[in-house]
């Protein structure tokens, strides 16, 4: 098989959601409208409570999947369904929203660091109207490995030296890595052939991937392959690595309502104006 290299780079872009939280978007945006199946990168990083304090009141989502992945900071969530817990450092929820959820995610902290990363995956026409679910996932349950000297991986979903992620039953049958990266050190990571996947760099100043530099807040979209090299560079570095099965279908997208038709969207729009959610 082959190595993944480079194909685009493409550098977050800033902007705000939610009720006005402040943050970077890497895919949903013109420069990379979306990698199936992967329909949105959110980074959302700052220690001024006034960009974040807001959070993100009730809102719909349907036809798709939010994964929060919290690095600092208190998220506490909500749904109509009775749901609720707190996304604190280190935790993942992985959220199938499936048929149709009211959520909201609210700052737990008046000050301080709140940094982390919402991603949106997207569900197969099959699985569009199933049931919601929540995988929320405690820090002390994702496993840290080693794969090489230097090289620290939280392995949130996949399999990588010998740990398996506990994110499990998912459709498009993701990896999800976060890379620590000492200076100098470099390691090969395994990718299933076919999926599609990317590498963005969001600590440190830089990282190599697929023997190239990658700067901070710069995501790489890769090429096809069995595996990827990547590499500290002069300090240390931390990179997401994330890949996913392509769904290669429709795509109908309204807010947050990602369905295969239009006339789908026009239903879902229906059903939430009458309460059916």
């Amino acid at each position: 098989m082959s190595e993944r290299r480079i194909l685009r780079r493409i550098r977050g872009i800033d902007t705000a959601d939610g009720a006005g939280v402040k943050l970077k978007r890497i895919i949903g945006q013109p420069g990379l409208d979306m990698l199936d199946p992967f329909l949105l990168l959110d980074e959302f990083r700052s220690d001024s409570a006034d960009d974040y304090i807001a959070g993100f009141p009730e809102h719909p989502h349907r036809g798709f999947e939010t994964v929060t992945y919290m690095l600092a900071g208190h998220m506490r969530h909500g749904d109509n369904h009775g749901n609720q817990g707190d996304l604190g450092p280190g935790s993942v929820q992985w959220m199938t929203a499936g048929r149709g959820i009211l959520h909201s995610e609210m700052p737990q902290q008046e000050n301080g660091l709140m940094w982390g990363f919402q991603l949106w995956v997207n569900l197969p026409a099959a699985d569009k109207m199933t049931a919601p679910r929540y995988q929320d996932i405690a820090p002390e349950r994702i496993p840290a490995v080693q794969p090489a000297d230097g090289v620290t991986a939280r392995v949130i979903a996949g399999a990588l030296a010998g740990a398996t992620g506990p994110v499990e039953g998912i459709a498009t049958a993701p990896v999800y890595l976060d890379l620590a990266l000492q200076p100098g050190a470099q390691v090969e990571i395994p990718l299933p052939a076919g999926h599609h996947a990317f590498a963005y760099v969001f600590d440190g100043e830089a990282a190599e991937v697929a023997g190239q530099r990658l700067g901070r807040s710069e995501l790489a979209v890769l090429s096809d392959g069995d595996r990827v090299r990547v590499a500290g560079g002069g300090s240390p570095a931390r990179v997401l690595l994330v890949a996913g099965r392509p769904l290669a279908e429709p795509v109908a997208r309204y807010g947050p309502f990602v369905m295969n038709t239009p006339e789908q969207i026009h239903e879902a729009i229906a059903d939430f104006r009458a309460g059916r959610f």
